[in-house]
């Protein structure tokens, strides 16, 4: 699980003044912490809704050349953390669609499991049951339980009411929880 959003609101203000300096060397140097702190974040949401590792860093990719051109404009309405996950979502379902059915996700379960093959047998069953999801009960899934995202920061990153995140939750587990016993998946081991 990610850990908890790497800037407060006066060094993101700081880095906000910053970003719109003239000079270019100061917004490079702000576009590097901000890509630093991110970097690993957006790509583990973006492998969790593309489903490959070569999807997902297209769509890194892609985020940060955003990000870069317009970390100036970004007026500090919302977190930066969160018009990072909003970027990232929309491209990493961009990316996605041009490349609708590529391999499934090779998942590293949370539980360690001694057996290897065990081990990557579950990866693609869970892979293939989050597949199975809507696209918004597999993002909300990503950004709550896998990135470790608060209701609130997923309601804002999305766009929804905070109570359409809890119901979409809500429903996603359920769903997974089905899918996994519809593809054999061992709940005991």
């Amino acid at each position: 699980m990610m850990e908890q959003v790497p800037f407060d609101a006066v060094h993101e203000s700081g880095l906000l003044v910053r970003a719109r300096d003239k000079s270019a060397g100061e917004r490079e140097a702000v576009f590097n912490e901000v890509f630093e702190a991110f970097r690993s974040r957006v790509l583990s949401l973006c492998l969790h809704l593309t489903g490959t590792v070569s999807d997902a860093e297209d769509a890194t990719q892609e985020v940060f050349l955003v990000v870069f051109r317009d970390l100036p404009k970004f007026r500090g309405d919302s977190r930066l953390s969160t018009w990072i996950y909003r970027i990232s979502v929309r491209t990493a379902f961009r990316v996605k669609a041009k490349h609708p059915r590529t391999a499934p996700l090779d998942l590293d379960p949370a539980v360690e499991i001694p057996d290897p093959a065990l081990q990557r047998e579950r990866g693609r069953q869970i892979a293939r049951a989050l597949e199975r999801l809507s696209a918004d009960h597999r993002t909300v899934l990503a950004l709550f339980a896998l990135d470790g995202l608060s209701h609130r920061e997923v309601a804002e990153t999305l766009g929804i009411p905070e109570g359409t995140v809890w119901s979409r939750l809500h429903l996603a587990r359920k769903k997974l929880t089905a899918e996994l016993k519809t593809l054999g998946f061992d709940m005991a081991t």
